[in-house]
Formats: C-alpha cells, structure tokens, sequence
C-alpha cells in the first residue's frame, strides 16, 4: 500500500469512505460548527431523524429492524473533535485545511499532523451502523458529541432526556480486541506569572543562546503516560536549572513549549543569556547535558534532537527573580505517573502532566492536567501542582473536572460485547479500565440506569503527528461491534 491508494477503497468500505469524508471537514476542539452541520447534513440525506441540541452535539436516531423490535434500544456514541497537533515544518492550518491522509502498510496516517481517527473512526463507525442495509439491530441511537478533547463539553451540557436507549457503546478507545468498563477522572491546573520586563544594561557582555527540544514521541497524556516518554517541558528546565545555578548573570528571555493539556509535550525551547566569557563553558555544559538525557531516554525518545545555537539579542528578558522563580517551580512540578492501581495490575491510577508553558503579553502561562480513577487522589495530586506552581504563579486556578468511570464487572452489556468477539474471534478480550478520560462517567450521572462498554480499533501515537490508524484492526473492530448489536 502507498500514499497513492485511495482510501475510500480501503475495507471495510463502509466505515473508511465516511471517514475520510469526515477527514476533509475542519474540526478542532470548541470550533465544530462545520462537523456538527455535515452531520445533521448526512442525516437529512439518508432520511435519518436527527437532533442538535444548543451546544452542537448531534444525536440521530432509525428503528429496531424487523424481530429486534422488543429489545432495549442501544446508544453508539463517539465525539466529532479532534486534537489538533503538527509539527514545527508543516504548513497547516487547523480551522480550513483537511487532513492530508495516506497508506502505509497496515496503518492510515496523517501528513505532518495527528489524522483524528481519534475518535473520528468512532463517528463513521456509528454512521455506518446508521446506514448499513444488511445490520440487524434494536432500535439504534448515535450520539455525536462536541469538544471532548478539552473540556467534556458536550457531555457536559447534554440535557437529561435527550437519549432513549438503555445500553451505551462507546467507540471512543484505541486498543485491538479490548473492553474497557472504566475510566478515570480528571482535573486542569492553570498557572499564570505576570512578570516586568527586564533590560541589561551591558548587553554586548552577554551571550545569548536558543535552546531547542524537539523530535519527542509526545502522545496521549493518559494512555502514554506510563509508558516512559520524554516530557519537553521538563528536559528544557533541567538544563535551564542547571545554568542558573552554576552561572553569574544568566538571564531568561523566554520559555515555550507544549501545546495541549492532554498531549505529552513533544517540543520546548528557551532564549536565554549568560556571559560572553562563559559562552565555551555553557556548550560543553550542554553538549553533557543531551549525552545524559540521550543516555535516559535514548532508547524510548530514538528521534529526540537538542540544539543550541546563537541567536540575536533579545530585546528584554524576564525580570531575573521571576525567572528563577519560574524555572524552580517548573522544575518542582511533578510529571508522569504519581501512582499505580492497587485493584487491576497495570493500571495507572494516578499522574499529572505538564502540558505547555506559553509565554503571553507580560505573563507567562503553565497549563497541567491530572488524572486518576480514585477522586481523593485526583484532589490530592492537583494539590501538589498548585503548591508547586504557587512558587512563581500570581495565579493558580483549576477546572471544574471530570468524574471517573466505576468498573461494572456484572454488566449485561459486557457479557454480550464478549461473546460477540469470542464468536468472530474464537478468543477471549480483554476486560480493562483505562487512565485516560473518557465521556462515560459524565453520562452515567445523568443517565444512572446506563449500561456501558467502550471499544474501538488500534491506534498509536494518538494526539501527536505519530498518530496511525490499524486498517486491518479497524475491520476486526467493525466486525465486531455488528456483531454485538445482532447479539442484542
């Protein structure tokens, strides 16, 4: 396969022709006017009866076919959002162009950014199910929500009674032949220090450097958290620790990098200042400092590059006290994996992820985001950031958050999502919880009485430019989820 094939060609037809209408359509998260109206637009087209309500999620509904009538009516759901990442080189532009696919192998890329099968498989997934003339179902519902990716929204603002169906089977996760029947929670930390600007007045004494970190896998700052990856973030402060405490006179113009709040940060750099004399010291400096970290992390992080070269003098610098403040507390605050489930082996139970550091007009900016499927720990680790934080931040505020997901281990649902794979598969899945969020708990606050699954296809590097869709997992998964349907 090549970056010539058409995807639309690719099997299951069904599912890979809508979704790659799906890729053509603009859809960053909390700017989904345009997918929320090209699905009410392919409900009208297939006669569908459909609905949105006023925050843009979209809810369609056809009848139970013919001997599936008496049966309990089943919710498909998925969100139509999608993260929106590229790297440095890629000329993109998230709100008008679509998402340059192609094939390889078994997997269905982006060109230089994620390709939003996350959860944009989900949504032709249950299109498909809508439309198919050969499915036997119940009566079937598909809801469609907005702006999962940062802030829930959707689910959020969904109105008691918009849904019928007693069964919900979300196509929200990213893992061949497992079920998840839990989630944990989550929570965002924001962090902001204004600052004065600061002007040397010896500049030619100086010696101004970039500093740049790149080529980091980045992923899905639940799903990857535990799995070893370098964080930007902290990699650049560590050296920039470093130079303030062992050089007179370092100044800090600025500090970028990261981007979303549930993205691993893949990219960080810093314009920084020491003294002319100290300019020979500072590189051997570094040049130690990324044999360490490639020594750390080289065999996760294989693409990982450190870079520091010259640059033109800043026009001003943060004022020193601020930036040493800001430099300890980033450095202070905890990233990855602060604890693992004592009750499903494997399972993190509890990080947080120092997401992006924005420098903005006078201040700077530090976005986090804690998980954990305990709601004590959730409180307890976003604690820690804020005290952390507070020790450069004039701010530190939190989000409202999310609820977790409680496993439900007697599920009817659960019994038929698992016979329907041993059926087609002639193997038992796997019965999981997962780390990262997912819209499910939110759903059964409203609709207690909601029995739940959540699958999905293989994908890797999801949130990230890496992000790749199995096409061969995808069919299994399709499959699937038909076959759960006719089972009920």
């Amino acid at each position: 396969m090549s970056d010539n094939m058409d995807i639309t060609n690719l099997e299951p037809k069904e599912v890979f022709s809508i979704f790659h209408e799906i890729t053509r359509i603009p859809r960053p998260s909390k700017h989904e006017e345009k997918i929320s109206q090209w699905l009410q637009d392919f409900a009208k087209q297939h006669n569908i009866e459909c609905y949105a309500d006023e925050a843009m999620n979209v809810i369609m509904r056809v009848p139970a076919t013919p001997g599936y009538e008496n049966h309990p009516g089943v919710i498909l759901q998925a969100h139509m959002d999608m993260v929106c990442e590229k790297n440095n080189d890629t000329q993109h532009n998230f709100d008008t162009d679509p998402i340059e696919t192609y094939v390889d192998g078994d997997w269905l890329k982006a060109k230089g950014t994620t390709l939003g099968g996350d959860d944009g498989i989900g949504v032709a997934m249950g299109l498909a199910a809508l439309t198919s003339k050969t499915l036997k179902h119940p009566a079937l519902e598909c809801l469609f929500t907005v702006d999962e990716e940062t802030g829930l929204t959707g689910a959020f603002q969904l109105k008691d009674g918009c849904l019928k169906g007693k069964r919900l089977l979300n196509l929200d996760s990213e893992d061949d032949g497992q079920i998840f029947i839990g989630c944990a929670g989550g929570i965002d930390t924001l962090g902001k220090m204004h600052y004065t600007a600061y002007q040397p007045t010896d500049t030619k004494s100086l010696f101004p450097v970039r500093i740049v970190v790149n080529g980091l896998m980045g992923g899905h700052s639940g799903d990857d958290i535990n799995k070893g990856r370098g964080n930007a973030n902290k990699i650049l402060v560590r050296f920039l620790f470093h130079v303030m405490q062992n050089y007179e006179g370092f100044l800090l113009a600025s500090f970028n990098g990261g981007n979303l709040r549930n993205a691993i940060a893949r990219e960080a750099e810093a314009v920084l200042a020491v003294r002319a004399t100290d300019k020979e010291r500072l590189r051997i400096d570094f040049n130690q400092f990324a044999a360490t970290m490639e020594a750390e992390l080289g065999d996760v992080e294989k693409d990982m590059h450190l870079d520091l070269e010259s640059t033109d003098a800043p026009k001003e610098y943060i004022e020193p006290k601020k930036a040493n403040a800001l430099i300890r507390a980033l450095y202070a605050c905890p990233h990855g994996v602060y604890a693992m489930s004592k009750d499903m082996p494997g399972l993190v139970e509890t990080s947080t992820n120092l997401a992006s550091v924005k420098m903005r007009d006078g201040y700077v900016e530090v976005n986090t985001s804690q998980r954990s499927s305990v709601e004590s720990q959730k409180h307890n680790i976003k604690n820690m950031v804020e005290c952390a934080l507070a020790a450069a931040c004039d701010e530190v505020t939190h989000g409202d958050g999310y609820p977790g997901w409680k496993p439900n281990v007697h599920s009817e649902l659960l019994e038929v999502t698992k016979k329907a794979y041993q059926d087609l598969f002639h193997k038992d899945p796997q019965v999981l919880a997962i780390h990262a969020g997912l819209e499910c708990g939110l759903f059964l606050e409203k609709y207690p009485y909601l029995d739940m699954v959540s699958v999905g296809p293989q994908m890797y590097g999801v949130h990230s430019p890496q992000e790749r869709l199995s096409i061969e997992s995808t069919g299994r998964c399709w499959a699937w989820v038909q076959k759960t349907l006719e089972n009920l």
